[in-house]
């Protein structure tokens, strides 16, 4: 497109984020990561892989080995014998450390940003300008939890060995929420990160080592679903921290769940400002967010007109490619992920429903476009299973209690 022509449209023109920076981080590393164990880079010669690959070409990022058993083992066992001297060096001492990792991941954040978005899909907006930030405020944020711990916290005990699993769609943001606050209370850490997003987490793992963290406290592994089972199961873990469900195993737990989060929007409302929050509710990250307000429960004196905005709002979004600087919504996570909400919807309107695409679908590209499901009730299957994509589905009531019984 000419200047002219984008001058005579209107249109955005493509301001693409430069990739060489994390290119060259991942070709330096030979495009292959191991585990963290124990301080150290860990290989196995005849070790199994997982590609991660960029959604929105499937160019392989790097090859990622999946840990053994053994190595799963090596990792509860530094992590148990590094905990004793880390809770004894008391709360200034963790408070130190957990600062370093802050400010290395401030220095770095625009590298990291880039690696989030190659691996995750997401927009390097939001990768940039929100999950990176926020990553660096949580390290900040309990490295003053330490710091205060003998003063605030007095009565709290570290728990031991905590083993954490985190999803793919905040892949550092994750690892921020789970390791910081463990970290600051004198715990010691088996992370596994998402076996489609481990890339920015072996960046961190890079970071320790110039952070200083001491060998055994954090300790990163990889791999699919059963080693995350065999982590969260092992005898050598106090707790475990999983984005998931999970049967009880006599251990500490800390669960997130999903959801199918109701967005209410009564006849007296602002209209044009429920669409924005909307927009910020399920087409933030693809709609691949664990809280999205994916189910829009609207009162049916307004509803057509509320549709009505809706749709003129969501074909002002932006579907293209993660890394340029002007799109609102990127790449799925994956080609799997990418079929199976795409199934999903297929299926879901064989039972009836109204489906509006602000654009079209750019399946080579993991590009979902953004969508309005009308037309259906409560019962309906898209009404009730979690799509996890950047699609919303409107149902309507009369009457307070209704919304609040439909909610």
């Amino acid at each position: 497109m000419t200047i002219l022509e984008s001058f005579e449209k209107l249109d955005y023109s493509e301001a693409l984020e430069s990739s060489s920076e994390a290119q060259k981080w991942l070709k330096v590393n030979g495009r292959r990561f191991g585990q963290f164990i124990n301080g150290k880079f860990v290989n196995q010669k005849d070790a199994k892989f997982i590609a991660s690959l960029d959604p929105s070409n499937g160019d392989l990022l790097a090859n990622i080995e999946v840990a053994s058993s053994t190595q799963l083992d090596n990792a509860v066992k530094a992590a148990r014998k590094a905990q004793p001297g880390w809770q004894s060096l008391g709360g200034h001492g963790r408070a130190k450390v957990l600062y370093a990792l802050a400010r290395l991941l401030q220095k770095n954040s625009r590298l990291i940003a880039v690696l989030e978005t190659l691996d995750n899909g997401k927009p390097i907006r939001e990768s940039r300008d929100i999950d990176i930030p926020l990553a660096i405020r949580h390290f900040y944020h309990h490295a003053g939890w330490a710091q205060l711990q003998d003063k605030e916290f007095s009565s709290y005990q570290s728990i031991g060995v905590i083993a954490q699993i985190v999803p793919w769609n905040f892949p550092l943001l994750m690892l921020s929420w789970k390791i910081a606050p463990a970290l600051a209370m004198g715990n010691t850490i088996v992370f596994k990160a998402a076996e489609q997003t481990p890339i920015t987490a072996m960046y961190f793992a890079h970071l320790c080592k110039q952070a200083g963290v001491p060998s055994g406290v954090i300790n990163i592994i990889n791999g699919d679903g059963v080693i995350g089972a065999s982590l969260a199961a092992h005898l050598g873990v106090d707790k475990v921290a999983f984005t998931g469900s999970t049967a009880g195993q006599g251990k500490k737990l800390t669960l997130e769940l999903g959801g199918k989060s109701a967005f209410v929007v009564f006849e007296d409302a602002d209209l044009d400002a429920a669409v924005e929050g909307l927009v910020d509710s399920i087409w933030f990250n693809q709609g691949e967010v664990c809280c999205a307000g994916s189910r829009l429960l609207v009162q049916a004196e307004v509803a057509d007109k509320l549709h009505l905005k809706i749709k003129a709002r969501i074909k002002q979004l932006r579907l293209g490619l993660p890394l340029d600087k002007s799109i609102d919504l990127g790449s799925l996570v994956s080609k799997t992920q990418f079929q199976r909400v795409d199934q999903m919807v297929k299926d879901g309107l064989k039972h009836g429903g109204e489906s509006y695409q602000a654009c079209d679908i750019q399946a080579d590209k993991n590009l979902y476009p953004p969508t309005l499901i009308t037309e259906i009730d409560s019962s309906h299957p898209l009404a009730q299973e979690e799509i996890f994509g950047p699609v919303l589905v409107s149902m309507t009531f009369r009457t307070q209690s209704e919304a609040i019984e439909l909610a």
